[in-house]
């Protein structure tokens, strides 16, 4: 464990042999206790490190615990206090929890009171955080949620998809990498009765087969060499709102029963426990492979892909629902362009009909993108920054066969297409490279076997 990713509990109290206790239970490889024996080396640690958790004494040499608290919280508003005293009284209490204290015990206490008042804070900051980042990523993808309310996107999916939100049976979102199918997860979320709820995305892919199970459904302290504290799986994290299960064909199949019956009892065991834990969580798995097939290769279980697609949406690729494009490239660049009278040149549109999208929305995304970045003009011109000319569908074929004695060789014509990108990054190696959609080095390599190296400077 990196030591800057540990959590840190700062103990100020002037008992030397209570502040070594406190440190031989709850010091361990993911958890730093930190000691100060008055307020004003207590405060001087808060300044110099980010503290989670402090076990505050109320009687301190230089001064009481209550009054320093409020400038406890101004270097980290996240920080859980927890106070301790040898002289409990309900008023002392009270003021405690008015300045901020998350927690009060009186001394004196057993350990086992205070390791479960520090998993109860810590508890309380994971939740915090996911909170925080919920709003995050809520604020950030309302306007996505918005475009595919808006879109063209074909009828049966915006139906399918309406039909998921009234629903609280697991979804299957199938589809080619790119078509949108986070989008699509996100909306049956925000359409439905839980749109205040959490919406948890993980990669199945993401996680070693060792980690999975227990990043799933959590682990038991000593479940496993590692495990010194319990922790909760995403499961629990997710409790009363949507998880998003991308890419479940990765999932061992070990585990796929144990997904199954987490879907059919509604309950879950930690790694390394005994009893089960009830949850309520609506299940959105998403699949870029042929899950029917990966049933016949025996890679994934037919009894768990019936169970997940109860509701089946299949976002078709971006080829097939070329109607959409005009649209797509609206939203984009209404969402990225600095400048409002931003627009596509005139004749780009057929040119981009024309394409046949392998990397499908995202693509074209993208392109959009660089577009804005590279050409800094009013009118775009995207089809230049198309990745190859093999995917124009017929029709621009056509038109090259009828001036054959104009076709460059593939070699002249990307020399020309990195010396145009150059001229118009003004040399930008970097802005060139993102553009182009290839590596700094690539580009550079390019530049100098084709003399290239002053263009644009």
């Amino acid at each position: 464990m990196n030591k800057f990713s540990k959590r840190k509990i700062l103990v100020i109290d002037d008992n030397n042999i209570f502040c070594e206790s406190v440190y031989d239970i709850l010091h361990d490889e993911l958890t730093d206790v930190l000691i100060a024996n008055t307020g004003k080396e207590g405060l001087k640690i808060c300044q110099d490190e980010k503290i989670d958790i402090v076990i505050l004494d109320q009687k301190l040499p230089d001064t009481e615990g209550v009054s320093i608290c409020p400038s406890i919280l101004e270097q980290n508003d996240q920080t859980k206090i927890i106070f301790v005293t040898a002289y409990p009284s309900f008023d002392n209490a009270v003021e405690a929890i008015k300045v901020g204290a998350h927690d009060y015990l009186s001394k004196p206490f057993e350990m086992a009171e205070l390791e479960l008042a520090v998993k109860q804070a810590f508890r309380t900051q994971d939740l915090e955080k996911t909170e925080q980042i919920q709003i995050y990523h809520d604020n950030k993808k309302s306007e996505e949620i918005g475009f595919i309310a808006g879109q063209g996107i074909f009828e049966e999916v915006l139906r399918m998809t309406d039909l998921a939100a009234t629903s609280d049976a697991p979804v299957l979102i199938t589809g080619e990498t790119g078509t949108g199918k986070n989008v699509v997860a996100r909306a049956i979320h925000y359409k439905s009765n839980l749109p205040k709820k959490l919406f948890f995305t993980t990669n199945c892919a993401a996680f070693p087969e060792s980690l999975i199970e227990a990043e799933l459904f959590g682990s038991e302290k000593g479940a496993f060499t590692g495990a010194t504290s319990l922790r909760r799986g995403i499961f629990e994290l997710a409790d009363g709102g949507t998880l998003v299960l991308d890419e479940i064909g990765s999932m061992p199949i070990h585990l796929q029963s144990k997904l199954l019956g987490v879907l059919e009892e509604k309950r879950i065991r930690r790694v390394g426990g005994e009893s089960f834990k009830p949850i309520n969580v609506r299940i959105i798995a998403i699949s870029n492979i042929d899950l029917e097939e990966a049933i016949r290769n025996k890679t994934f279980r037919d009894d768990l892909f019936y169970r997940l697609s109860v509701i089946h949406v299949h976002v078709p690729p971006l080829r097939e629902r070329k109607q959409d494009i005009p649209k797509l490239c609206d939203y984009f660049i209404r969402a990225m362009a600095k400048n409002p009278n931003t627009k596509l040149a005139d004749a780009e549109l057929i040119k981009l009909l024309e394409y046949q999208w392998p990397g499908n929305v995202r693509e074209l995304k993208n392109v959009i993108e660089r577009a804005l970045i590279v050409q800094q003009e009013h009118s775009l011109q995207p089809s230049l920054l198309l990745k190859s000319n093999h995917n124009i569908s017929s029709t621009s074929t056509n038109n090259l066969d009828n001036g054959k004695s104009n076709i460059l060789t593939l070699e002249n014509m990307e020399k020309q297409h990195i010396e145009k990108a150059l001229i118009q990054c003004s040399g930008n190696y970097t802005q060139t490279a993102k553009a182009l959609g290839i590596s700094l080095s690539t580009l550079k390599r390019k530049v100098k076997n084709y003399n290239l190296a002053r263009v644009g400077k």
